[in-house]
């Protein structure tokens, strides 16, 4: 019995796992990793980059926040006097915010009813219709657009677009200082932006979905609208929100072209005064350290601080949210 044993087991391969050898090659001590001071001191140089931008960001809102706090301690600032009214004159004790913000948010939203159809249509004509050479002609020439000066922009919305709309609703509709000038010029402002971020996000889209969707018999429009232009649907959203953002931000064309005092007010041929043209207003004039007028440009600061903070939020959201992933 043991012998046949023995002999059975001899014959029976071992199936036991055995400890494999090592095939990872030996790196010399040349190839090893070693410490080199060029490298970690370029490590330092960028965390200081991006460390410099987070700081500059949050010294900007202490700031702000610092003086802004100053006015809301003032006598009769308070969070219903703010709400409640639609008059801001500061130093007769009149703090309604809505006359500013509406005027804000009127500019910013007839340029984004020009700039968002103007740059998608310039965005899908280049991306999807132009020749390599059309494009390479048209696309510096429209963000040429981007480097005016703004303040170029604010005459040409006073000496040109008003009397324009002034001979075609009337010179007694259309007031010399209007909202709805600032507003169209603006649009051309921001329609750079909104071409290049969203012809970028057309671009991105592969070209096997437009090689199935030609394959199944769509003609280049149907591609463009039906397939491109959905699946590129969180760049272009992100593209509209950074445009709104920097039409809410946008300074000088408002202070020159759209009016000089706050009016509570919805026609855009009327003149009206923005968050951003009060504060250029109140900061060059003659106006003493730690008063009313002086401290209410911070609080209007940090007001615009946190709706151009809060936009860029949404539109990083949107194309977290919506964000398209191929392979």
């Amino acid at each position: 019995m043991t012998e046949s044993s023995s002999l059975a087991s001899a014959r029976t391969p071992d199936l036991r796992p055995r400890r494999s050898r090592d095939l990872r090659p030996r790196l010399s001590p040349d190839l090893r990793r070693r410490r080199r001071p060029s490298e970690a001191a370029i490590r330092v140089l960028l965390f200081l980059s991006g460390a410099f931008s987070i700081l500059t960001t949050v010294g900007i809102l202490y700031e702000l926040g610092k003086e802004a706090l100053l006015f809301r301690r003032m006598q009769g600032v308070n969070l219903s006097a703010i709400l409640a009214s639609t008059r801001w004159q500061p130093h007769t004790g009149e703090f309604g915010i809505w006359g500013l913000v509406t005027a804000t948010f009127m500019t910013s939203s007839i340029a984004m009813l020009v700039a968002a159809p103007l740059g998608m249509a310039a965005a899908i004509y280049l991306s999807e219709y132009a020749s390599p050479r059309a494009r390479g002609i048209l696309k510096p020439a429209l963000e040429v657009l981007a480097g005016i000066p703004t303040i170029v922009y604010g005459y040409f919305a006073l000496s040109f677009m008003t009397p324009l709309l002034r001979s075609i609703f009337g010179a007694d509709v259309v007031q010399i200082y209007n909202t709805g000038s600032a507003g169209l010029v603006m649009g051309l402002l921001i329609l750079p932006l909104i071409a290049s971020m969203t012809e970028d996000a057309l671009r991105a889209v592969p070209l096997s979905l437009r090689e199935a969707a030609y394959g199944l018999g769509g003609t280049r429009l149907e591609v463009a609208l039906q397939v491109v232009l959905p699946a590129a649907f969180s760049g272009l959203a992100a593209a509209l929100l950074l445009g709104f953002s920097r039409a809410i931000g946008e300074t000088m064309i408002v202070a020159v072209a759209a009016g000089a005092g706050p009016n509570f007010t919805f026609n855009p041929f009327e003149g009206a005064e923005t968050i951003t043209g009060h504060i250029v207003r109140i900061a060059g004039g003659d106006v003493s350290y730690d008063s009313v007028d002086y401290n209410s440009i911070f609080f209007l600061a940090l007001l615009l601080f946190v709706l151009t903070l809060v936009l860029n939020l949404v539109s990083q959201r949107i194309v977290r949210r919506f964000r398209e992933v191929y392979e």
